[in-house]
């Protein structure tokens, strides 16, 4: 069994097309067909049915798609670890994150990750579904809220930050220093919409409380969110990242009590993925970022993993 009679299975099996997979692959369809026939005749079973123009996989042949999936990919890891081997001249690196806030912290890394590894390409994609490319391997990395348990992933905590009101400088809540989370209920709420991951947070909150936040207004984009609470229609739960964007004198930000709300953002990569050069070092430089900002005191970014512990997480690697 040869790699090429697999690469012309595969090509088969996703095109169910014998010329388009020949086309794909750069052979005459003759050709293709006597590279199947010869791996049909040495495992012994049809891969296909052939029904006129037609052709389907056998169960046979879904097995051995499977398990060529397996191959090709072990062999993709093998040569990522060769490469590595050889410095790592050339490369490539995808970063998923949340759209807005946490594209904004991994985007400030890029200028100093390219003067340090200018050969290497780097991606900061924003996503709402990060967890599910990092399971599809779309993305090697990715900075999320840390708020599932899944055995496929593995996670290194970066830090907690805390959620505010936010209202108008004239709203009547614009003079309280504080608001009692159970106030809330009765709150006229502009928010994101229950898909995103911030207003999931709050609505886990708030059904452990009891009651679920029925909002005035929900809206997709944090810039009209601003826009309307400036406006002086109602208020809004966000991150202080989030409001952080809208450094405005006419917005009034108020600490959330009893309880407070609080997310815990990491970064996320597939416990089976090779975590090469690029990936540790852009972890290297985000982590040792996140403690420069709390050496500096900066509010509400409360560091909670060591950055120099994270080649023992990736020791396993």
């Amino acid at each position: 069994m040869e790699l090429r009679q697999l690469e012309s299975f595969i090509a088969v099996c996703e095109e169910l097309h014998f010329t388009r997979a020949a086309e794909k692959l750069g052979m005459t369809q003759p050709t293709l067909s006597y590279q199947i026939k010869t791996l049909e005749d040495e495992i012994g079973v049809p891969l296909f049915d052939r029904v006129g123009k037609k052709i389907a996989i056998t169960e046979a042949g879904t097995i051995l798609y499977k398990e060529c999936n397996t191959i090709f990919n072990s062999l993709k890891i093998t040569r990522e670890h060769i490469s590595e081997l050889k410095k790592l001249e050339r490369g490539t690196l995808t970063v998923g994150t949340l759209p807005g806030e946490l594209n904004k912290l991994a985007s400030g890394l890029l200028l100093d990750f390219h003067r340090n590894h200018p050969e290497i390409k780097i991606k900061i994609l924003g996503a709402d579904n990060v967890v599910e490319r990092i399971l599809q391997n779309e993305i090697d990395l990715a900075i999320t809220i840390l708020q599932f348990d899944d055995e496929r992933i593995i996670t290194i905590p970066l830090y907690f930050e805390s959620f505010y009101l936010a209202v108008s400088a004239d709203h009547p809540l614009a003079v309280h220093e504080q608001i009692n989370f159970n106030d809330l209920k009765t709150m006229p709420i502009i928010m994101f919409p229950d898909t995103h991951q911030c207003r999931k947070l709050v609505d886990k909150i708030c059904s452990n409380a009891g009651f679920s936040l029925d909002p005035l207004i929900e809206t997709s984009t944090i810039e009209s969110i601003i826009s309307i609470v400036q406006g002086g229609t109602g208020a809004t739960i966000l991150s202080k990242t989030l409001l952080e964007m809208f450094d405005d004198h006419n917005l009034k930000v108020i600490p959330i009590e009893n309880p407070n709300l609080i997310r815990e953002i990491g970064l996320i990569y597939r416990k089976d993925k090779y975590v090469g050069f690029a990936a540790r070092e852009f972890i290297h430089m985000l982590t040792s970022r996140i403690k420069d900002l709390k050496e500096n005191n900066l509010e509400d970014i409360v560091p909670i993993f060591d950055p120099t512990s994270y080649k023992k997480t990736l020791k396993h690697k």
